[in-house]
């Protein structure tokens, strides 16, 4: 490691979605680096200067593209051209199944692919989300068995875990604090001053892997578990009979009061991170009892708000069945094209099983990507639906992008329309329930 120096650093990004892409992109400001997909199409796309995830500023990408001297991108799906890399930094998905299990598939093969190429000094830094442990008990025999290489002496890890925000212009990657570590202290030094010519927040150097690993897990599951508290309180708001939201914002006034809002709690992170915490704590033998109880809260609240609004209906006197339903919004986060463990989906499901004819729209979301996932049909604009003179028993309000705000209510909803809020953004004049 004595002559392991940041002036020769070359690094190889595995995985271009949400993380790795704006990941890549910044460090070929500075260094030699490869990004690498299995996906032929995903480089193709990057190649042609688009990008399905908008995370990437697209000038900032054409920039580096491709310029390859001290420092420069280039993309490939070749392993084999990562072979001149001596940094290989991970940022594939760690999703859950449907037992709600870590699925670590694409984090083994990865770490496979990876240890086909590795040489001795080289350093695997894991961004994935992980539990503690994971990467030191679960990659690291993976990159032994398919580098030949003995840990910690051939060659090494760190772990960095990713703080992207999907869909967030302004908390960036280079604006947000990142946390560092590695598996000795010459490496854990190495791995933070690497980060730290990129990220303009600063770094902060963990005194172990697992403590890095466990950081992330808990970031957010205490997000989850603050949620699922207003999310219960919604629930119990809602049989006594007032506006949660006029009670937060009262309870607010408090200086100390955590400004937190019901919601649909999905995406990638704050829906799935818990689960990786409480497999690890089952593991131990220590049944979770807050973590896990917060998730089922938080799993729970796609189906209460279409029960929410079938009761609404008929309120004002809709016969179910065959009645027609718009929901705005498909994707976890407002502004986002991310799908992923979307709650949206568990309304939708919901409201087809009593009976109701469902359309959605969503201007963010990839069409393909929704019908292949969930095979479900997107509706193209809104402009159709005006032009169609359809007119809806029912709108919710599933995701607030910020092109909803312009919708015309008055041409898409009859006198009887119940318009349901799940996110408090709509005028309350015009609401008939919200969380």
């Amino acid at each position: 490691m004595e002559n392991f120096e940041l002036k020769n650093t070359k690094i190889a990004v595995v995985g271009l979605g949400y993380v790795g892409l704006p990941l890549a992109i910044e460090f070929a400001k500075k260094y030699n680096v490869t990004g690498f997909d299995i996906k032929e199409d995903r480089i193709s796309e990057l190649l042609n200067g688009r990008d399905y995830t908008n995370e990437a500023n697209i000038d900032e990408l054409n920039a580096v593209l491709n310029k390859m001297d001290e420092s420069g991108l280039r993309f490939t799906s070749s392993a084999d051209e990562m072979g001149g890399c001596n940094v290989f930094i991970i940022t594939v998905p760690t999703p859950v199944d449907h037992f709600k299990s870590p699925d670590l598939k694409s984090l083994l093969y990865a770490s496979e692919i990876i240890g086909g190429v590795l040489k001795k000094n080289d350093i695997v830094i894991y961004e994935s989300t992980v539990y503690p442990g994971c990467t030191e008990e679960d990659c690291v025999p993976v990159l032994e068995k398919f580098s030949g290489l003995k840990f910690n002496e051939d060659f090494f890890c760190g772990y960095s875990p990713e703080r992207i925000n999907p869909g967030d212009k302004v908390n960036t990657l280079t604006k947000i604090m990142k946390v560092t570590s590695g598996s000795t202290p010459a490496v854990a030094t190495f791995v933070n001053e690497l980060y730290g010519t990129i990220i303009e927040a600063g770094t902060y150097k963990a005194p172990s892997i697992k403590v890095a690993e466990a950081s992330k897990a808990i970031e957010n599951a205490q997000r989850d578990i603050n949620i699922s508290f207003v999310n219960e309180l919604a629930l119990i708001f809602d049989l006594i009979g007032i506006d949660t939201n006029d009670v937060l914002a009262a309870a607010g006034t408090k200086w100390n009061f955590l400004k937190y809002t019901p919601g649909l709690v999905g995406g990638h992170c704050i829906g799935v991170d818990p689960y990786y915490l409480a497999h690890k704590a089952e593991s131990l033998g220590y049944q979770p009892q807050v973590i896990l109880s917060g998730r089922r809260v938080n799993d729970n609240m796609g189906v209460f708000v279409a029960n929410k609004v079938i009761k609404l209906m008929i309120k004002k006197g809709h016969s179910i069945a065959g009645s027609r339903v718009l929901i705005l919004g498909i994707t976890f986060k407002e502004n986002c094209p991310d799908i992923r463990n979307s709650q949206v989906i568990d309304i939708y499901r919901e409201l087809e099983q009593f009976g109701l004819t469902v359309d959605i729209y969503d201007p963010y979301a990839a069409p393909q990507e929704v019908k292949q996932q969930n095979n479900i049909d997107l509706l193209n604009n809104i402009e159709g639906i005006y032009k169609n003179n359809i007119l809806y028993d029912a709108i919710i309000l599933a995701v607030s992008h910020s092109g909803f705000s312009d919708i015309d209510f008055n041409r898409i909803k009859t006198s009887k329309t119940v318009i349901f809020d799940t996110k408090a953004v709509l005028k309350r004049e015009i609401v008939d329930g919200r969380l």
